[in-house]
């Protein structure tokens, strides 16, 4: 693969990424941008529309640890557990920081019945800033939207807090682990995650945004299998011959992403196990196609290189604009027909931060990080 290939969310490591990975990662991120849009409309779990777009994050995870067992896992003898997260640190959190600036920039906008921003300090919202900017989660409570939000000046940095224990896990702990105690830890995990599911008191796995008992089991068991899930598919993996990898696989996301809730009120439960099923079974298999499969041609690549590369820019700048959205909609009384050109607008205008923020500001300074933080690699 040549050098031209190697997309900008892999350059401070020496293994180029699988194209198809990084476009399907792209595409679920869409399918975020949508779920997330679709919140202003809806009265609970049960109507959201996009309604299962909250299990991109499962996929994101599974994701993470397939790429990061095939990027470091054969690297152990000359770099430490410091070095690796150093490049991991460097990889995530330049988005983290920016994602908590642009939220409080827009914090003051963003006033409606759900939540009075009014009444927050410039103090309050400063150290909201800096809670959120080093990934500090806040309790229900005493964050400054009201909502129980871990981190209320930009929602989605909640996954990168799970994201950050998986790494550690992986540092410390899971690439020790002999194929035969992942597969163990997979299996249990996995047990553990539709049980929460499909017995749980939501009949989903959209939790781990805040700090409670229910959020905080939840989010522990997707990353917990999830991730080990996505590593464990690394050591096994096998290539087949797969024709068509991108778009069928993106197409299942989307798909899936949009799949109506399940059973209503009265069975939770089936519900619950649409989403076990779906992360448990169906994802893994679409990681596996996805890096088995070679874009077709090179409009294919250039494309999935675009995905690959605002895909991580994308999930970080986009919910402070949907809080500014929401605000919109409540405060208007809006239809969602109504507000398709606000919609139209922050979903363009998000893709354009997205790329703005990948060149400006993310490649850059992490190609500063990189010099000075690595710079005896």
């Amino acid at each position: 693969m040549s050098k031209k290939e190697i997309s900008a969310a892999s350059f401070t490591d020496t293994k180029p990424h699988y194209n198809i990975l990084d476009g399907l990662r792209g595409v679920a991120a869409l399918t975020v941008v949508c779920f997330h849009l679709f919140e202003a409309f809806a009265t609970s779990h049960l109507d959201q529309k996009i309604n299962h777009g909250y299990l991109a994050v499962d996929f994101f995870f599974i994701l993470s640890g397939f790429v990061v067992g095939y990027a470091y896992d054969d690297r152990w003898s000359t770099m430490t557990a410091k070095d690796f997260l150093k490049r991991r640190f460097i990889r995530m959190h330049p988005m983290v920081v920016i994602g908590a600036v642009i939220g409080a920039v827009m914090f003051y906008f963003q006033g409606c019945s759900a939540w009075d921003v009014s009444g927050v300090s410039v103090s309050m919202l400063l150290t909201a800033t800096l809670l959120n900017a080093l990934l500090i989660p806040t309790t229900p409570g005493s964050e400054i939207r009201g909502v129980g939000e871990m981190y209320p000046l930009n929602g989605p940095s909640w996954s990168l807090f799970f994201e950050y224990i998986g790494n550690f896990l992986y540092a410390f702990y899971l690439r020790k682990l002999s194929t035969k105690a992942l597969s163990l830890l997979v299996v249990l995990a996995g047990l553990g995650l539709a049980t929460f599911a499909i017995w749980g008191t939501y009949g989903d796995i959209c939790v781990g945004f805040s700090i409670t008992g229910e959020n905080m089991t939840g989010g522990s068991l997707r990353l917990l299998f999830s991730f080990p899930a996505g590593l464990l598919l690394s050591r096994l993996f096998r290539p087949a011959n797969v024709k068509g990898g991108f778009w069928i696989s993106g197409l299942c996301i989307v798909v899936l992403s949009a799949m109506p809730r399940i059973g209503g009120s009265e069975n939770l439960w089936q519900n619950g196990l649409y989403d076990a099923v779906c992360v448990i079974l169906i994802f893994p298999a679409l990681v596996y196609l996805g890096a088995s499969a070679k874009p077709a041609n090179h409009l294919t690549t250039r494309l999935c290189k675009f995905l690959g590369d605002i895909s991580y820019p994308l999930y970080m700048v986009h919910y402070p604009f949907i809080y500014l959205y929401y605000a919109w909609v409540k405060n208007e009384s809006l239809t969602f027909g109504q507000s398709l050109p606000g919609a139209a607008g922050l979903v363009i205008g998000s893709l354009v931060l997205a790329y703005l923020c990948l060149k400006l500001y993310d490649e850059p300074l992490r190609k500063f990080l990189t010099k000075y933080l690595l710079r005896k690699q």
